[in-house]
C-alpha cells in the first residue's frame, strides 16, 4: 500500500512539482485523491487520522507527517473562498509572510518570508523557476501575478537550497495552474471599473490530455503616489497551457506554458522639483515560461526519472508618454535550464532523491549586455528507521562561471509520538548568487560572494478535539551574511569606487531574524471553520542593530467561514499589521510606517450544481495606510463575481 502511495505521489513529483502542505490550509477534505491517472481511497491505504495528502518539500513525495518544514498550502476550494484578486494578497494572510507594493494592483509588489529580502524568495511556476535575471536583487515581481487560472500555492518558510539551489534564503513559493477536465469560467466587476474574466477548458482522451486558460484583467485603481490625484491603472492579459502524452505506463511527456502582457501606470519624480508626484509614466512587461520533460520509469517503478528543459523570458519597458517610440528605460531577462531529477527506492525505508542542472542566464538593459551560467548536483538520503521517525539529509554542489563553487546542506526530521502529535526540527542552508546587474551593470562589482545564511527551526503541531482542533507553533531563526547591498562612493576613488562615482555593489550587510509563528485551524460545528495565525518577527542589520525596512514585527490573521444553509457561504478576514520602517521617498531618512487594521467580508451562493454567485468588501474600515512609504492603497472597495464549472 505504502508503494502505491509512493508511485502516485513520485509521479506527481515528476510532472511538476505538486507538493502540498505539513500545514494546509483547507477547508475541505476529499476523500480521493487522483494522481497520474491512478486513485485511492485514503481510508483504505493510510492511518484515519493522517491526511492524504502528498508532499514534495523535499524533492520527494512523502506523508505530510514525514517532513521536518514548515510549509503552507492554498489549495482551489480556498482560493475560491477567500476570493482574492492576486495572488500575493492571497499569501499575505499565510504565517510569516509580509508583503509590500508600491500602490495598486500590477505595481512592484515584493514578498517576504520570515524577514528576509523580497528577491530572497525562489519562486515556481508550473515547474519553470521566474525570477527575474534582469532586476537589480534577481527576484520576481509578484505585481503581474493575479490569480486566473491558479489551482493551488504552496510556501516553503526558511531556506533549504539543496534541491532547490540559489535564491531560497527566505523560502519558496510554488505556484500550480489548473489542468481541468470540462470547462470553468469566471466573471467580476467591482470598484474602480475593476472588471475580469478567466476560462479555463481541459480534455483526456486516450494517451493525451490538454488544457487551454485565459484571463483579462482592467482596474482604473488609485494614484500610486498616495498624495496623488491621478488614477494608475492596470491592464493584462494572461494564458496558460499544458499538454500530456502517455506513451505508456512508464513513459509521459509534459509540456507546460505561461503567457502574460501587462501594462501598468506610474508615477515618478519629474523635473524641475524631482520629488514624488503624479506622472504619466507607464510600463510594459511581457512574461513567458515554458517547460518540456520526460517522465520515465525504470526497475520495476524502483526508478523514477525526470528530465526537463525550462525557459523563463521577461521583457520589462519604461516609458514617459502614449506613443513614445523608444523606451526610457528596458530590461530584458532570461534563463534557460536543464534538469535532471531521480528518486531511487533502495529500501523499503530508504530512498535517494538525486540531480544534476545546469542553467544559461542573461540580461540586457539598453546599456550593457551580460550572461553566466551555473552547473549543480545535488543527493538527498530520507530514512524512515521507524514508523515514527522520518529524517532527511543531503548536500548541493554549485558551480558558477563567475563567483566559483559552493557547496550547501540541509537536515530536517519528523517525529510522530502519536497519530495526534508532530514535532519537527530542520537546519537549512541558502545562498543567492550575485545576479548579472550587480556583477556586470554599471554599478557592478565583479569581485562579489554569494550571500549565505544559515537557518534553524523547530515546530510542533497538536490535534485535539477528535480532530477539531488543530494547534501549531514554530520558532525560528536565520543569520545571513555577505548580503548584497548598494554602497555609495561618494567622495571615494579607491577601492571598489574605482571608476564608480555613483556607487556600486558589496557584500556589506550581516542579518538576523528570529521570531515565532502560532497557529490554529477550529471547527467548533460542522459549518463553521475559523483559522487564525500570529507572527513575531524580529529582524535587525547585524551591523547597525537597526530593524530591517518593511518588516512589521507583528503581524496576525484570523479568517472565519459559516455556512448557514447548503449552497451559501459567509465568511470574514480580520488582518492585523504592526508598526515598521522605511526610507521615505522625499527626504530619504528612516520613517516609521504605522500599523494598520484590515477587515474584509465575502459570500457565495450556489445557483446550481455549476453556477456559484460571489461578492466581497475589502478594506471595509476605509483604512489609510502604507506598505512602502509615500505609496497609497485602496480604501473601501465592493466587488461581484459568477462562477460556473461544467
Amino acid at each position: 500500500m505504502l508503494k502505491s502511495l509512493l508511485k502516485c505521489g513520485a509521479a506527481c513529483a515528476v510532472l511538476g512539482g505538486y507538493s502540498c502542505s505539513v500545514w494546509a490550509q483547507d477547508s475541505q477534505n476529499t476523500d480521493q485523491v487522483s494522481t497520474d491517472g491512478e486513485s485511492f481511497d485514503h481510508e483504505t491505504i493510510l492511518p484515519p487520522r493522517l491526511r492524504p495528502i502528498i508532499v514534495t518539500a523535499n524533492g520527494a513525495p512523502s506523508y505530510p507527517e514525514q517532513v521536518g518544514q514548515s510549509i503552507t498550502e492554498i489549495n482551489l476550494p480556498l482560493i475560491e473562498q477567500r476570493q482574492a484578486a492576486t495572488i500575493s494578497d492571497l499569501i499575505d494572510s499565510t504565517p510569516g509572510v509580509t508583503v509590500s507594493r508600491n500602490g495598486g494592483i500590477g505595481k512592484t509588489t515584493a514578498l517576504r518570508i520570515r524577514g528576509a529580502e523580497g528577491d530572497q524568495t525562489l519562486t515556481l511556476i508550473d515547474g519553470v523557476r521566474v525570477n527575474d535575471p534582469s532586476s537589480p536583487g534577481g527576484g520576481f515581481d509578484f505585481g503581474n501575478l493575479l490569480i486566473g487560472n491558479i489551482e493551488r500555492v504552496e510556501i516553503l518558510r526558511g531556506p533549504n537550497s539543496v534541491p532547490w539551489g540559489s535564491q531560497a534564503i527566505g523560502g519558496v513559493v510554488n505556484i500550480v495552474t489548473s489542468a481541468p477536465q470540462g470547462l470553468n469560467a469566471r466573471a467580476e466587476y467591482g470598484s474602480n471599473d475593476r472588471s475580469s474574466v478567466a476560462a479555463n477548458a481541459g480534455i483526456e482522451s486516450g494517451i493525451l490530455s490538454a488544457s487551454l486558460g485565459g484571463g483579462y484583467f482592467r482596474d482604473d485603481a488609485i494614484s500610486a503616489f498616495r498624495g496623488g490625484t491621478e488614477a494608475d491603472g492596470y491592464r493584462q492579459y494572461a494564458a496558460n497551457g499544458k499538454i500530456g502524452l502517455r506513451l505508456s505506463d512508464d513513459i509521459d511527456v509534459d509540456l507546460r506554458g505561461y503567457f502574460a502582457d501587462s501594462k501598468t501606470d506610474i508615477d515618478g519624480f519629474p523635473p524641475p522639483l524631482f520629488s514624488f508626484a503624479d506622472t504619466t509614466d507607464f510600463s510594459t512587461a511581457q512574461e513567458i515560461f515554458g517547460y518540456a520533460g520526460v517522465n520515465f520509469r525504470l526497475f520495476d517503478g524502483a526508478l523514477k526519472n525526470r528530465a526537463a528543459f525550462t525557459i523563463a523570458d521577461i521583457n520589462r519597458d519604461n516609458f514617459s508618454i502614449a506613443g513614445q517610440a523608444v523606451p526610457d528605460f528596458l530590461a530584458r531577462g532570461r534563463t534557460e535550464r536543464f534538469e535532471y531529477v531521480g528518486d531511487a527506492q533502495l529500501s523499503g525505508a530508504l530512498r535517494s532523491v538525486f540531480g544534476i542542472e545546469h542553467e544559461n542566464s542573461r540580461f540586457n538593459d539598453g546599456f550593457t549586455f551580460a550572461k553566466t551560467n551555473v552547473s549543480s548536483a545535488f543527493g538527498q538520503i530520507i530514512a524512515d528507521p521507524s514508523d515514527s521517525v522520518t529524517f532527511t539529509g543531503g548536500a548541493r554542489f554549485d558551480d558558477h562561471r563567475d563567483y566559483g563553487s559552493q557547496v550547501t546542506f540541509s537536515a530536517n526530521g519528523s517525529w510522530r509520538p502519536s497519530y495526534d502529535t508532530v514535532i519537527r526540527a530542520a537546519y537549512g542552508e541558502g545562498f543567492k548568487a550575485p545576479t548579472l546587474f550587480q556583477l556586470r551593470s554599471d554599478f557592478g562589482n565583479v569581485t562579489l560572494k554569494p550571500e549565505q545564511s544559515r537557518s534553524y527551526e523547530v515546530s510542533i503541531e497538536q490535534k485535539l478535539l477528535d480532530d477539531r482542533l488543530t494547534l501549531g507553533a514554530a520558532l525560528f531563526l536565520r543569520n545571513s551574511r555577505d548580503q548584497i547591498d548598494f554602497a555609495s562612493c561618494f567622495g571615494q576613488t579607491t577601492g571598489i569606487c574605482t571608476n564608480r562615482p555613483f556607487g556600486t555593489y558589496d557584500n556589506i550587510d550581516r542579518t538576523r531574524a528570529k521570531g515565532l509563528e502560532l497557529q490554529m485551524n477550529i471547527r467548533p460545528a460542522d459549518n463553521v471553520t475559523i483559522d487564525a495565525n500570529y507572527s513575531y518577527t524580529d529582524s535587525e542589520d547585524r551591523t547597525s542593530g537597526l530593524a530591517l525596512l518593511r518588516r512589521p514585527k507583528h503581524d496576525a490573521n484570523i479568517n472565519a467561514d459559516w455556512q448557514p444553509v447548503d449552497g451559501v457561504n459567509l465568511g470574514a478576514s480580520l488582518q492585523m499589521v504592526g508598526d515598521s520602517f522605511d526610507t521615505d521617498f522625499q527626504t530619504f531618512t528612516r520613517t516609521q510606517l504605522d500599523g494598520y487594521a484590515l477587515v474584509a467580508l465575502r459570500a457565495s451562493y450556489q445557483v446550481t450544481g455549476a453556477v456559484t454567485l460571489y461578492g466581497r468588501v475589502d478594506n471595509l474600515g476605509d483604512e489609510n495606510y502604507e506598505t512602502v512609504s509615500g505609496y497609497g492603497n485602496y480604501g473601501r472597495t465592493a466587488h461581484i463575481g459568477i462562477r460556473a464549472n461544467f
